[in-house]
């Protein structure tokens, strides 16, 4: 049975069994507190913590997994896996234990064929109620059922739901191991393949379980790679053949041999997964960068290109792999095949940035490594990050290799800097997950917010919470910052990069100022206030009215933000897709996924696009409907934005369809005119436009159509005329500055030669000691220059100068007075101080400054005495 016919033999069970079908989720989590889909209820979060009811009792789905938790260990064994799918089946307050056993133990004997005989299970501890079914409903031997203590209690590592669960494991034969089932086994023996989990808790950290969820539900992941090496009776998960399929490519890329050598077996099982991991990836919209989840997924890409390029292939590796990813798992992924091109090119570059750096910076580790006494330096690490690209992994992983510790302490002094700003994240990050349990007690209490804002600027609410500083109260007087929670509201909360709604709220005792507006969770919105007057109290009648005109300008943003989207989609083509946003009053900052600068006339023919659709005023609709039919309908849907099955999708005329929740205009010409500032990178792969719309950009045209008539004005020409004129006015400067400077030059010569000519002999030594007359630097430093080549003989010249207020000295000293002992950064010295400042360090021509022009007399002076003691002693 290959991998194809066991996903359609797992949804065929349970869709015959009532469950729904949902197609796997995005890698990329709309819940805040993952960085990637790291399991199969993640979408399904919601549904079991009750935030949102679930549009149906059960369900199925075959969800795409990364976790990167062992990724260091990967390859060396022969069961881990950054990615990997997981078959599930869910139950949203419906059937519970017994259903979910059943089911499980049918499926596996029934529709796989297992041998009963080498099923295994375990429960947790004290579920007596899990064993009771296995033994007494489905008839499992009592020996067959171990208590797995906490491995038997699944939880998410965040806060959020929790429970106990009961695994399913196959035994593998005694060639494997050890007996004695799972807990006491051999784990190589013992493959756990499938764990049912009974999601009836809810947890505020790990294993710290705060009480029950609102109904009891199932979750269960049985993990298809596991089984598949199961049923196509291979040793290992990269035997099986989608795996296998990618190792193939590996092995053909490197020509190494499965089997021939450990070394490079486990090169080869870090080329299939990484290459599967990547190629997912980047199908789901993340592209590599320095932080976050393109962090991991460069991190992948590199430690893959590292190990095949030890075994020094022809070309390039990740293509390959990534095409033998999509031929493998693109019959079940459709969008792999679809996105081919794109994820292929994204490898590409990778790679070839990658391989730049990647010999150069061998070499410089293979050399410290020689010699470092079983320690690396935290600098040189620091320097194969910053120069080579290495990640501190890597760099770790192949010290590793040769026995050899990395001082990781003087690595993260290296990186200060960017270690600030990680701890400034991971500081946002707690917050949002400490804040989340406080929201989610006050969506216990009251329930979501009903939003009335896509018809109504106005509304009368009840005040159902407050909250200050994190803390519910009942009251907020005067002056007091708070977050007010209603049943209902025309505030717009922040979403989708629309800026939240401002306005004012106010009852029969008080009034604030609304500042913000949040959803602090999905569907529930917290208003930020400041009580300007009187108190507000929980329970009051509230009157609410958003800014309205600042409404309307957001939605003339909003709008030309979709129009903006789809011209650089035309224009620069399918991979320019957005990548975030901030839409506000008149203003649009948007973000978007290309490779390099635009040039000039795209950026051009971006904005004439824009405007002409705009000029052409097509009807904007917006249609509630599935989430599958959007997708029929061709609307764009974005990583990171969250989606429920029901969908607001917004068209423009027949070019522009898109998945959106924000407040829009009627018409696109409602927009007025868009006009793009900039256009700028903001990271790997990243470029950023900003633009402005409707009377922001109307008065930003109007304040450079003044300007230029300002400028005709004083050339005596029409607009038109103006560039031609400013350019003939350059030319004449330019031929103006060249004779000033001859003029200057000739009157630098001619003061040089009468200073050189009063030069005082000391000895048999000339030198100057005099006022430049206002001179800037450069021309003072000329002059000085100037004199010096016009005495003959050992000279010491020192100039000053007062310009603007400001002092300067410059000292010249001829080198064979260098050579006995005369410095000229020693001479000015003193100087230099009477100017409030300091010099430079050059014996020979050494220059000073400072703020005290004034003082420019006596910094001579000093400077006076000096020279001449210097050349006394000589």
């Amino acid at each position: 049975m290959n991998s194809h016919q066991l996903r359609q033999l797992f949804t065929s069970f349970f869709s015959e069994r009532d469950h729904e079908v949902r197609p796997s989720a995005s890698l990329i989590p709309t819940d805040p507190t993952l960085l990637l889909t790291n399991a199969g209820m993640v979408p399904f979060k919601p549904y079991f913590l009750g935030d949102e009811k679930a549009p149906w009792k059960r369900a199925t789905s075959i969800q795409k997994i990364v976790r990167t938790v062992d990724v260091d260990i990967i390859g060396t064994t022969q069961r881990h896996l950054s990615f990997f799918e997981m078959m599930g089946n869910f139950s949203f307050g419906d059937y519970f234990k017994e259903g979910a056993i059943n089911w499980a133990y049918e499926f596996c004997t029934e529709s796989m064929g297992l041998d009963p005989e080498r099923l295994w299970y375990t429960v947790y501890d004290t579920d007596d109620e899990a064993r009771e079914i296995w033994v007494d409903g489905v008839g499992v031997p009592a020996d067959r059922v171990q208590n797995g203590g906490r491995d038997n209690f699944w939880q998410m590592g965040v806060p959020g739901p929790c429970g106990p669960s009961s695994e399913i494991f196959w035994d593998r034969g005694e060639e494997f191991g050890e007996g004695g089932g799972p807990v006491d086994g051999d784990e190589d023996r013992y493959v756990e393949f499938w764990n049912l989990v009974f999601m009836q808790n809810i947890q505020d950290e790990p294993y710290h379980v705060i009480g029950d969820l609102p109904a009891k539900n199932i979750d269960t992941g049985m993990g298809l790679d596991r089984i598949a090496a199961v049923l196509q009776d291979v040793p290992t998960v990269f035997d099986i053949d989608t795996t296998k399929r990618v190792r193939d490519a590996g092995a053909a890329y490197t020509g190494l041999t499965y089997g021939d050598s450990e070394s490079g077996d486990v090169s080869l099982r870090i080329l299939a997964d990484h290459g599967r991991s990547v190629t997912f990836l980047i199908g789901d919209g993340v592209v590599p960068s320095n932080d976050g989840r393109g962090y991991v997924l460069r991190r992948l890409l590199r430690r893959a290109v590292r190990h095949a390029w030890q075994y020094g292939g022809a070309g390039l590796v990740l293509p390959e792999l990534a095409n033998a990813t999509i031929d493998a798992m693109g019959d079940w992924y459709t969008d792999l095949a679809e996105k081919r091109d794109f994820i292929v090119d994204v490898v590409t570059r990778e790679e070839e940035q990658f391989r730049k750096t990647l010999e150069s910076g061998h070499q410089l580790l293979d050399a410290e490594l020689q010699g470092s006494e079983g320690t690396l330096s935290g600098l040189t690490a620091f320097k194969l990050h910053d120069t080579f690209g290495f990640p501190i992994e890597l760099t770790k992983e192949i010290a590793a290799e040769r026995g050899v510790e990395v001082d990781a302490v003087g690595f993260e002094q290296e990186m200060s800097a960017q270690r600030e700003r990680a701890r400034a994240a991971w500081r946002g990050a707690d917050h949002a997950v400490a804040a989340e349990s406080v929201y989610r007690s006050v969506l216990d209490q009251i329930g979501l917010t009903e939003f009335v804002g896509y018809t109504d600027d106005h509304a009368t609410a009840v005040v159902m919470s407050i909250l200050a500083d994190g803390e519910s109260i009942e009251r907020a007087d005067e002056g007091r910052d708070v977050e007010i929670f209603l049943d209902k509201t025309p505030f717009y909360g922040e979403s989708g990069g629309q800026v939240g709604d401002t306005g004012h709220v106010e009852t029969e005792t008080g009034r604030a100022l609304i500042v913000d507006t949040q959803h602090v969770i999905q569907g529930l919105h917290g208003h930020r206030a400041t009580v300007e007057a009187g108190h507000i109290n929980v329970g009051q009648q509230i009157s609410v009215s958003i800014d309205s005109p600042r409404r309307d300008a957001i939605r003339k943003s909003h709008t030309g933000t979709h129009v903006l989207h789809w011209a650089l989609h035309d224009i620069l083509g399918d991979h320019a897709v957005q990548a975030g946003s901030l839409v506000e009053p008149g203003r649009i900052r948007f973000d978007f996924s290309h490779f390099s600068q635009m040039a000039p006339e795209e950026v051009a023919s971006v904005e004439t696009e824009v405007n002409r659709r705009l000029i052409a005023n097509s009807h904007v609709s917006t249609t509630v409907t599935s989430k599958d039919e959007a997708q029929e309908m061709g609307a764009l849907a974005f990583f990171g934005d969250k989606y429920g099955e029901t969908v607001r999708v917004v068209e423009i005329g027949d070019f522009s369809t898109e998945f959106c929740g924000g407040t829009h205009t009627s018409s696109a010409g409602e927009v007025g005119p868009l006009v793009l500032l900039s256009e700028s990178s903001i990271g790997s792969n990243l470029r950023r436009v900003e633009a402005l719309t409707g009377m922001s950009a109307y008065d930003h045209l109007v304040g450079m159509r003044s300007g230029l008539d300002e400028v005709g004005k004083m050339l005596k020409a029409s607009p038109p005329q103006v560039p031609a004129r400013v350019r003939d006015l350059i030319d004449k400067v330019e031929l103006l500055e060249e004779e000033l400077d001859g003029i200057r030059s000739r009157q630098r010569g001619e003061l040089a030669r009468e200073l050189a000519s009063g030069a005082v002999k000391l000895g048999d030594v000339a030198y100057v000691v005099a006022d430049g007359q206002g001179l800037a630097g450069n021309e003072l430093r000329h002059l000085a220059l100037g004199i010096r080549d016009r005495i003959d003989g050992s000279s010491v010249v020192v100039m000053g100068s007062n310009h603007a207020g400001k002092g300067a000295l410059v000292g010249l000293v001829t080198s064979d007075l260098v050579e006995r002992g005369v410095s000229a950064a020693d001479l000015i010295r003193g100087g230099a101080r009477e100017l409030g400042g300091g010099g430079s360090s050059d014996p020979e021509l050494a220059q000073a400054g400072g703020p005290d022009g004034k003082n420019l007399p006596a910094a001579l002076a000093v400077t006076s005495e000096v020279v001449e003691k210097s050349l006394s002693d000589l």
